[in-house]
């Protein structure tokens, strides 16, 4: 039987930094990568095995082009790029070092995907045959037009009958167009997803409601599941399509070395339900955190799908994920199933 593929949909964008944790301003060389969250977690799926295809807007010019060739040069089906629009959206990223937090500069004012309206994308073609569409808070705040064409997107996958996966993706800086009101607009999209994904400070955002402290400096620390539960329950009641809520907490102990782990709260249609913890995985040797949020998603996507009746193994298969995202330079997590498995 031919596996359902997986759909997502976002910005595929260029990161510049320094090498050698130089800062944005010091020396001459820049290097490059493709990246943003949603081609991320398709280039995990793919990586993984997953039969996934990439829906974003690019401009038709040798950069844009190449940003294609690399997905599918790692197995992202990319049948349904647009191509139109002037430029790519770029971020310059510079890595944390010592006591020094990483920064983030955004520059995709008037990028080709910030341009695609409702319309512009055959959804129904696209959705035939597919079992999720992945989304994330990013295109809702990039262009009140993007965000039409998610909505659009979403309306359309629930006609269709295809889950709904979906990122907080929480990016402060980038809502700039006028009217832009993130907590309504990340608030319609959780409204219409299935399961989703969040770290703690975007839960703790999304619900105006201060999280439990996670101060783990070892992996003994107990979580204070009680008051998650009420956390979860609160907005279950909110948003009670959502039948799966993955949150991932990290405390960042030094630069290269962060305590990682991750709560999973699910919920069936006969009020049933289960919050269960993942353990506490200590990463000492951090590489690039970058992406890390979009490997939870994509381990739990592909967890749901190969064990399916196994609630604590898609949680600690999706923290496994993670942790190795954070071993990994660039954007994409490249971890094969195989070693997931090896550190569960």
């Amino acid at each position: 039987m031919k596996q359902k593929k997986i759909v997502t949909f976002g910005e595929l964008l260029l990161r510049f930094s320094k090498n050698d944790h130089l800062r944005l301003t010091q020396g001459d060389m820049f290097t490059s990568k493709y990246g943003g969250s949603e081609a991320n977690v398709a280039v995990s799926l793919a990586t993984l095995g997953d039969h996934v295809e990439y829906v974003t807007r690019l401009p038709d010019t040798p950069v844009g082009r190449a940003g294609v060739m690399r997905l599918q040069e790692l197995g992202v089906g990319c049948h349904h790029v647009l191509f139109g629009g002037q430029r790519i959206g770029t971020y310059y990223f510079e890595p944390a070092a010592g006591m020094r937090s990483a920064k983030v500069v955004y520059d995709r004012a008037f990028s080709a995907c910030s341009e695609l309206k409702p319309g512009m994308i055959p959804w129904h073609d696209i959705l035939r045959d597919a079992s999720v569409l992945h989304v994330s808070g990013i295109t809702g705040a990039i262009s009140r037009s993007s965000l039409d064409a998610t909505i659009e997107a979403l309306d359309i996958a629930d006609e269709m009958g295809v889950k709904v996966s979906y990122d907080i993706n929480y990016r402060k800086n980038l809502w700039r167009y006028e009217g832009a009101n993130p907590h309504e607009t990340l608030g319609l999209f959780l409204s219409r997803c299935d399961m989703m994904f969040g770290d703690a400070i975007e839960f703790e955002w999304l619900c105006q409601r201060k999280q439990p402290p996670f101060t783990a400096t070892d992996t003994l620390f107990e979580m204070q599941m009680d008051e998650y539960l009420e956390w979860f329950e609160d907005l279950h009641r909110q948003f009670p399509r959502c039948k799966k809520w993955l949150m991932g907490m990290r405390n960042m102990v030094a630069s290269s070395r962060h305590l990682l782990t991750a709560l999973l709260y699910t919920a069936t249609d006969n009020g049933n339900y289960k919050l269960l913890k993942a353990p506490i995985n200590d990463i000492n040797g951090v590489v690039d955190p970058s992406g890390v949020g979009d490997a939870f998603m994509a381990g739990l996507l592909h967890a749901v799908q190969a064990f399916p009746d196994d609630d604590q193994l898609q949680l600690n298969y999706s923290l496994a994920a993670s942790t190795l995202k954070n071993t990994i330079p660039g954007d994409f997590n490249l971890a094969t199933d195989e070693e997931i498995k090896e550190i569960l």
